[in-house]
């Protein structure tokens, strides 16, 4: 019998499997785009910039504006790539617990604990410092994974895949709510919450990313441990348990990694969305299922498609720009429902 906290059965399906030759062959394209990508971030803006002042500026100078630009798009292109790569591993985490291909932080309003939290220690306990804000990010990030988890696992059928991703929408937009009438009556907080909500690095700076840093670095590492007992998980909890998986402290281990790292770069960048959910289903076309593959690709490619997000919001609206949580959202919409469409789930 399937405990009612317990992930719904996976369908069976024949796993998509990719020799190993062919994954080598993706890893140095994900690895070339990405290269690119870091260039083009550097190069393209407000202001174009050439190869020397892209030099100049990596060398510590900056005697003309297009030095300066370079000195200040360095610090956003690394948290455009390290924010990426947390929510794209991220993502993939989620849906190798759960067993659910709509997981996703955004989808399952994980990023709204977080920003709620964040937001309430703003406005009431006056949390200011960056450590400070991360931890309240994380916290925030659990409570509301939790919440959204048991929700989604009442009634018949455990959590299905559908029940959690209602669960999750209508947590988001709950806490989305909230999340407004906490800053609405503060005035001198009210415009930046607004702004952080949207999602966006363009205020990157290397002493918010080192201060970020040891959060991501150890979500990272939990969550690449795990990959070997995600694949274990993937079979069903009885097999995995028959494999000598202890499946509730594995799964809870997985999930602790997957919300540190989702909660570590709301703290920083705001709730961007769909990251998660686009990344991992794509990664699987390229390298398939197992999760020994899966996950750092998922972390390279979320690199590449929040760096690609932030330079097209540059290009498409210059000389100003669009934030990168909006143009995640553009591209991740019409991919969830798309997902949400082939799903077969009978009952909710």
């Amino acid at each position: 019998m399937t405990s009612v906290l317990s992930p719904a059965p996976a369908p069976v399906t024949a796993p998509v499997r990719r020799p190993g030759p062919v994954r080598l062959l993706w890893l140095l394209v994900v690895v070339a785009v990405l290269v690119l990508l870091l260039a083009a971030s550097v190069a393209i803006g407000s202001r174009g910039v050439g190869w020397s002042d892209i030099v100049a500026a990596l060398g510590g100078s900056t005697d003309n504006l297009g030095q300066a630009a370079v000195t200040k798009r360095v610090p956003r292109t690394l948290l455009a790539v390290l924010v990426g790569a947390a929510l794209g591993l991220s993502g993939a985490v989620m849906q190798g617990v759960t067993r659910n291909p709509l997981a996703d932080p955004g989808v399952l309003g994980i990023n709204m604990g977080a920003s709620l939290a964040v937001v309430t220690g703003l406005a009431w306990f006056g949390l200011f410092s960056a450590t400070s804000i991360i931890w309240t990010a994380i916290g925030g990030a659990a409570v509301a994974a939790l919440f959204v988890y048991a929700v989604g696992s009442l009634g018949r059928g455990g959590a299905t895949p559908l029940k959690l991703a209602l669960a999750g929408a209508a947590t988001s937009a709950a806490l989305t709510s909230f999340i407004t009438a906490v800053a609405l009556p503060r005035g001198d907080i009210a415009g930046s919450v607004q702004s952080w909500q949207i999602g966006g690095v363009g205020g990157a700076g290397f002493d918010s990313i080192r201060q970020v840093l040891p959060f991501l670095a150890v979500g990272l590492a939990v969550s690449l441990l795990s990959a070997r007992s995600l694949n274990s998980l993937a079979l069903g909890d009885e097999l995995a348990a028959g494999l000598g998986e202890r499946v509730a402290l594995v799964r809870g281990v997985a999930a602790g990694g997957s919300v540190l790292l989702c909660g570590a770069a709301t703290a920083v960048a705001g709730p961007i969305g769909f990251v998660g959910l686009v990344v991992p289903h794509l990664c699987r076309l390229l390298v398939g299922v197992d999760h020994r593959w899966l996950l750092p690709f998922s972390a390279l490619t979320g690199a590449c498609l929040l760096t690609a997000a932030d330079v097209l919001g540059r290009v498409v609206a210059r000389p100003a720009e669009i934030d990168v949580g909006i143009i995640t959202a553009l591209i991740g919409a019409p991919f969830f429902i798309a997902i949400v469409r082939r799903q077969k789930v009978r009952e909710l």
